[in-house]
């Protein structure tokens, strides 16, 4: 039958984990149950080459070279494509299967996972697959169904219909997010949790999606078609990619199509939509308390507690989550962390970029790290990948010490090159032409002290950039 496509759903900006998740790191990227991210383990669990063939990852230009570097750090490899604009996610699917269809053909299966779900046996997952395929292969849209093993108001429902063979069945209803009554009858009619997730011959999805959206399905088309590469990035054209509607794929084609079918599957599976589903899947003691980095329970239970860098202490108190990054603490009842939305869309108006940064940066060089600042002063910690280079640039605003604490690093200033090692420094004028490289093997790490009369981020004029910014 030949091999599975994955397409794996990578741009989502999601809120319901912060202060964790922020829309320049949100949670497909965050490292919530061990060393790897859920998008990491997400390209892994579809590894396995008897089965699938060399999967496409969809993210927005903001996530580029976090994706990059995280498939580099497990080994893997991808086409990536870039969405100019956010457009929900049947564009985003649309997009996809178009460029894998012209890639490997437009009879290929595939597979659209999304990037911040939890599937623990990944066996079982890829049992399903192998299941799922001869209905696919056969022009069915099959979604995988996991059957719930309690009622919960976080998910979607699926009602199976008639059996098709072959362990699927026909869609006979989805339902949007029940209140707890009504999954409490949902569980016991036999509902499905609706994961999301997809498969489908690329065909057969194309020519639904020009059924019931033609005017965005052909956006979508030429969008592929004229799309360019940067950096081994796929670029879908943007005016063309932002004239389709942004809508869900099942609002788009789901719920219309005649060809939907569920596969009812049983292997544990979350979305990690809240802190309380995190503290579900995390390990707990003896009181059912879980945490992750340094905490300290006494007389509490069924509580989760996280934190970056400081101690969390949590005394005589039940059913908590406390989440303490480096600028913002969440504290708040372990049945209330889903309504998380509600208390960002208030932050977004007091504090806006709480919920848009934090305070490590990405970059496609490396990162760096705001570590204390005042009215004429920042101080940073920088840290430089291995052959990584800043862009050749200047400020008209601010001058800049370096102290190398680790690594090697190469400085130009104003066309001088000089190589500084561990505890040597170097000092960047106001106005001076300059650039920092990694030449080693090792990171480089050095704190940056700027002062001068603006320290924004915007006070960055480029000449010269590996990354194509200037």
């Amino acid at each position: 039958m030949g091999l599975i496509a994955p397409v794996i759903m990578c741009g989502g900006a999601g809120t319901r984990l912060w202060p964790a998740s922020r829309e320049d790191r949100p949670k497909q990227f965050l490292r919530l149950f061990g060393p790897r991210s859920t998008f990491q383990n997400t390209v892994l669990r579809v590894s396995e080459p008897s089965a699938f063939a060399r999967p496409v990852v969809i993210t927005n230009a903001q996530y580029r070279f976090l994706v990059a570097d995280q498939l580099a750090e497990i080994g893997a490899e991808a086409d990536i494509l870039l969405e100019p604009v956010r457009r929900d996610s049947a564009p985003a699917i649309a997009a996809a299967t178009e460029f894998v269809g012209r890639r490997d053909g437009e009879d290929t299966v595939l597979l659209v996972l999304a990037a911040d779900h939890v599937v623990n046996d990944a066996e079982a997952f890829v049992a399903a697959c192998r299941t799922a395929l001869p209905a696919a292969v056969e022009g069915r849209i099959v979604t995988f169904g996991v059957r719930p093993f309690q009622p919960t108001t976080e998910y979607g429902y699926i009602r199976p219909g008639a059996a098709l063979g072959g362990g699927c069945y026909a869609v006979e209803r989805f339902v949007e997010k029940p209140d707890q009554a009504t999954a409490v009858g949902y569980v016991a009619q036999g509902y499905l949790w609706n994961s999301g997730n997809f498969m489908f011959r690329a065909d057969v999805l194309l020519s639904e999606y020009r059924t019931f959206e033609p005017e965005s399905a052909q956006a979508v088309a030429e969008a592929v078609v004229r799309a360019t590469t940067d950096l081994g990035f796929v670029i879908l054209e943007r005016e063309a990619f932002s004239r389709a509607v942004a809508i869900s794929v099942d609002y788009a084609i789901m719920e219309k199509t005649a060809h939907a079918a569920v596969l009812p599957v049983t292997f544990d599976w979350s979305d990690v939509g809240s802190w309380h589903a995190v503290w579900q899947l995390a390990a707990k003691d003896t009181a059912e308390n879980a945490a992750q980095g340094r905490a300290v329970f006494l007389d509490a239970s069924n509580c989760y507690a996280a934190s970056e860098r400081a101690l969390v202490a949590v005394l005589g108190a039940d059913d908590l989550v406390v989440v303490a990054s480096e600028d913002a603490v969440l504290v708040t009842r372990r049945d209330r962390a889903g309504d998380l939305r509600q208390m960002v869309a208030q932050l977004k108006e007091i504090a806006p970029a709480l919920t848009r940064e934090h305070l490590q940066v990405f970059r496609p060089w490396g990162s760096y790290q705001s570590l204390d600042q005042g009215e004429r002063y920042q101080v940073k910690r920088i840290i430089v990948k291995p052959q990584g280079r800043l862009s050749l640039q200047k400020h008209h605003h601010r001058a800049e010490h370096w102290v190398v604490v680790r690594g090697t690093a190469q400085v130009t200033i104003n066309g001088e090159v000089r190589t500084l090692h561990e505890n040597e420094s170097t000092y960047i004028p106001i106005g001076a032409t300059h650039r920092l490289e990694n030449p080693g093997r090792i990171n480089l790490e050095l704190i940056e002290v700027q002062s001068g009369s603006y320290l924004g981020e915007d006070d960055i004029v480029r000449f010269d950039d590996d990354y194509h910014r200037a």
